[in-house]
């Protein structure tokens, strides 16, 4: 019985079913998992003071948010030097995210519970996110205009909130003025720049030439000078404003408001309160640039610069991996160098990713980009134009990583067409050019949609030869902008698997970069998922378009 039972094969399907099950159990409990951890970083968390009383120390105050809790033995922490008069063989130690860096030296701080007494969450309580030094924790005592107390005590609140507001207005202007029209006319001037060491060498630097240059200089200088002068004025009214805090050890600090990007109580705000401003920092998060070493802020640059590479990745690797399985399918002679060469395209899809970066150092960016800079960028010399990494060289090397499994996949298309197809296309008076263009190639396209995506999820996770050929820890620029020729392929770029890596690995904060790792990991999942869903789509509609035509 139990013989014809396994010759049946149902043993093998609920075995294959098992396998499906725990496999998709693993991923969506990873997901969950890299959700949770990041999601619940930008929730505005609550604020506890309490006193910490260590056996043979001064009482102190302790102020800060509690991160983590971990069960630790009793015997452990005597061994770590604390003394505990406990009968407990197990005790309770606490993260507390206690900020105020530049005064403390730290940001975290482990605590253990038998030592905390007087557990508090006063309403009072204020926090501060800085532009540098991280988080702030403390208690609100003046508002401070030209050194001059304006509002103390109940009164400083709203007065914070309503200078909070102008002081951000004021630095969206100056970002505006920094980051849009000063960087326009600093590239302008560098392109003048550029073409009057090009009339040099070309020897057409003729007085009339130079005076033409000489006249657009001058006017970007006449620009920029305006420009300064209203940085200057906005910098005096941005530092005017500033507040005085009472920290946990009882020290009184002063802030400038310029230093900060959001002030709010915790303990004070009611759920809609705390709704907003979750909403408000996962969108910071999505839309706006890294501080403090990227542990802080957003990563949209990296998302950024993540998309770019796989589009432009994507328009490389398709036409030429669709040629390639074309030849091989359809025009080359089946023999031993095919045999041989769909072989080497197989193996190819095993290679070690940094081989291919290796690759892409040596031939893309040290010898076609240094002759490309030699033969069209001679007036940028020494400096390299081309000749050092950036997107371009990033998105030719995955689209030679990705290539092989676009061959394999459109190759797989093309077997599929029925040879009758081709043989009515030919009948009535088609070329084989033609027959291929008009008739095969369509149909294959789910084909090579197929294998375009497959390329696309594997070449948004590389990192370790994006590290050799363009990704940067945080690029000034972004690869496409307003200034002619719009998408410049020679910048270095960001990429979030290479931001996960440097604030996961890299970063001289590790407790405060532990969530962003997980933020970082889920939003690099959603955006591949949003790029494949997108080819999907278009694939199903290709094979809809075409399915009466296969039948």
């Amino acid at each position: 019985m139990m013989r014809e039972w396994f010759k049946s094969g149902t043993p093998w399907i609920w075995l294959n079913a098992a396998a499906v099950s725990a496999s998709l159990i693993i991923v969506f409990g990873l997901l969950l998992l890299i959700a949770v951890r990041g999601l619940g970083h930008f929730w505005p968390a609550d604020v506890v003071q309490a006193q910490y009383s260590r056996i043979g120390s001064q009482p102190e105050r302790v102020i800060g948010e509690l991160v983590e809790t971990e069960v630790v033995s009793l015997a452990n922490l005597r061994t770590a030097g604390f003394e505990l008069d406990s009968k407990e063989k197990f005790i309770n130690r606490h993260l507390l995210k206690t900020g105020n860096r530049d005064v403390l030296g730290s940001d975290f701080r482990w605590v253990v519970d038998p030592y905390l007494s007087d557990k508090q969450f006063p309403e009072q309580i204020m926090v501060l996110e800085r532009r540098e030094w991280g988080n702030f924790y403390g208690y609100l005592k003046t508002i401070k205009q030209a050194g001059k107390v304006v509002a103390e005590g109940d009164k400083s609140r709203p007065e914070l909130q309503q200078r909070m507001e102008r002081v951000l207005d004021l630095q969206d202007q100056i970002h505006d003025i920094e980051k849009g029209a000063i960087g326009d006319i600093n590239y302008a001037i560098e392109r003048l720049r550029l073409n009057q060491r090009r009339l040099e060498l070309d020897g057409e630097n003729t007085p009339e030439n130079l005076q033409a240059l000489t006249v657009e200089r001058k006017q970007l200088e006449k620009e920029y000078a305006t420009l300064q002068q209203q940085l200057g004025e906005l910098y005096t009214a941005i530092n005017r404003d500033s507040l005085t805090a009472e920290i946990m050890n009882g020290q009184t600090v002063e802030i400038p408001l310029a230093k900060i990007v959001r002030a709010y109580m915790p303990n004070d705000l009611s759920l809609f309160g705390k709704i907003g401003l979750y909403i408000s920092r996962l969108w910071e998060f999505v839309s706006d640039e890294p501080r403090e070493a990227n542990t802080e802020g957003g990563i949209f640059p990296a998302i950024f610069g993540t998309v770019m590479m796989v589009f432009i990745m994507s328009l490389m690797v398709t036409p030429f991996g669709v040629v390639a399985a074309v030849y091989l399918r359809e025009y080359a002679k089946q023999g031993v160098l095919t045999r041989t060469i769909r072989i080497a395209v197989n193996n190819l899809a095993g290679v070690p990713s940094i081989v291919y970066g290796v690759f892409g150092l040596g031939f893309f960016v040290y010898f076609l980009g240094g002759n490309i800079d030699r033969l069209f960028y001679a007036e940028a010399l020494p400096a390299p134009t081309f000749g050092t990494p950036g997107i371009l060289w990033s998105s030719l090397t995955l689209a030679i990583l990705t290539v092989p499994v676009v061959i394999v996949a459109t190759e797989e298309g093309l077997s599929r067409i029925p040879r009758a197809i081709r043989e009515g296309s030919l009948a009535l008076g088609a070329t084989k050019a033609e027959t291929l263009w008009r008739t095969v190639l369509p149909m294959a396209t789910p084909a090579m949609m197929t294998g375009m995506i497959l390329a696309i999820a594997r070449a948004a996770g590389e990192v370790a030869p994006l590290m050799l050929v363009g990704v940067v820890k945080l690029a000034p620029s972004l690869a496409l902008d307003g200034n002619a020729p719009f998408l410049h392929l020679d910048r270095k770029f960001m990429h979030l698997g290479f931001h996960i890596y440097d604030v996961g690995f890299q970063s001289p904060n590790v407790e405060a970069a532990r969530p962003l790792v997980y933020a970082t990991a889920l939003l690099l999942v959603v955006v591949i998922v949003i790029l494949n869903l997108a080819a999907i789509y278009i694939r199903n509609r290709l094979r809809e378009k075409y399915k009466g035509l296969e039948t």
